[in-house]
């Protein structure tokens, strides 16, 4: 792998993206990371990206007191590592997930590791640098370097592919089942594939965009239905003969998004949300007599790591291919307009 790194080895800054506003993307000077704790590592970034919830302040729902920096997903080579760090050396290959985790906490253990005790969110990673704390308990090693080839869809699995994975995990997805994902952006379309892998027999992809649509038919998906609130819900009734899903998978984060799962689910069906919640109220009666399941909440991606990396290493799954826009990360700004604009599904940065 060969990149041209936007950072100066003589002791200058190296540069990275920031927010300074709604739609105000820049790339600039950031200080160089480095140890502060000794449970911390430093991975060179192969290839990082633009996530689906970055678009939220970019959009101006979320607050920008002042210049933040911008990334959370991220694979690369470590660099250096704390005086604590045991089961990661430099020179590996290694991905984690946009929350760090101990992995040794009562959440942990039970499988919940983006509810670590000691969590931290990863928000710096569109840059050549990262510092990573937790790093024996957030980073896991490829056995070897992969392949230019195999850098997409291994860095998906820092969270799309995780979070889409959980979607259908925590809706319960059984073989046989019908399932519906609500939302075509890349943790919508990895749903899908998630649900297919795990067995379901009928998926229904809610989505009115050719170019997503295509991409959800060969991840796995049998219908589609472009309808969207109480007229897609009736499409749903109409194509499970008025029983509903078995599952929903909620991958937006709206209260519309959440309406139309709650809505669809049959009774004792389960429904699940990742998206970032905005705006989300939930009637507890109409959870009552739906019997509806709920379950979601921030991935736990480090549980599922393990298992995806080696799907994706032995060509079981190819969930890049959610990438369809790749830039040099010094045109990280555009990567936030394509999405913005829906002009792409999901832009990849190199640095």
């Amino acid at each position: 792998m060969h990149f041209d790194l936007t950072w100066d080895p003589k002791g200058e800054n190296m540069r990275g993206t920031l927010i300074y506003g709604p739609g105000d993307i820049r790339f600039e000077d950031r200080p160089d990371p480095t140890i502060v704790q000794p449970t911390d590592a430093i991975i060179r970034t192969s290839v990082t990206c633009v996530c689906g919830s970055d678009l939220w302040p970019y959009r101006g729902a979320n607050p920008i007191p002042e210049p933040t920096p911008m990334g959370h997903e991220y694979c690369g080579i470590v660099e250096e590592v704390g005086s604590a760090v045991k089961n990661v050396k430099p020179g590996q290959f290694v991905i984690g997930s946009f929350a760090t985790s101990d992995n040794s906490c009562p959440a942990c253990q039970h499988g919940y590791q983006s509810s670590c005790v000691h969590r931290e969110w990863i928000s710096s990673a569109q840059a050549p640098y990262l510092r990573v704390p937790l790093a024996d308990g957030t980073l896991v090693p490829t056995p070897e370097i992969p392949s230019d080839g195999m850098l997409p869809s291994l860095l998906t699995l820092s969270d799309v592919m995780g979070t889409g994975w959980f979607a259908a995990d925590a809706a319960n997805v059984k073989p046989g089942a019908t399932v519906v994902v609500v939302g075509d952006g890349a943790v919508g379309l990895l749903a899908i594939l998630s649900a297919k892998l795990m067995g379901a027999e009928r998926i229904i992809a809610m989505s009115r965009h050719e170019s997503r649509q295509k991409l959800a038919k060969e991840f796995g998906a049998t219908d589609i239905v472009t309808e969207r609130g109480d007229e897609g819900v009736a499409r749903i009734k109409e194509l499970t003969h008025g029983a509903g899903a078995d599952s929903v998978l909620e991958c937006v984060g709206t209260q519309e998004a959440m309406q139309q799962a709650i809505k669809s689910v049959r009774p004792g069906g389960s429904v699940s949300y990742v998206g970032v919640p905005h705006g989300v109220n939930l009637d507890g009666a109409q959870l009552f007599f739906g019997h509806v399941h709920l379950h979601g909440g921030p991935a736990p991606v480090r549980r599922y790591l393990p298992q995806l990396i080696d799907l994706a290493l032995d060509g079981k799954i190819n969930p890049g291919r959610v990438f369809d826009l790749v830039l040099p990360l010094d045109q990280v700004a555009e990567g936030y307009r394509a999405m913005d604009e829906r002009r792409a599904i999901k832009a990849l940065l190199r640095p």
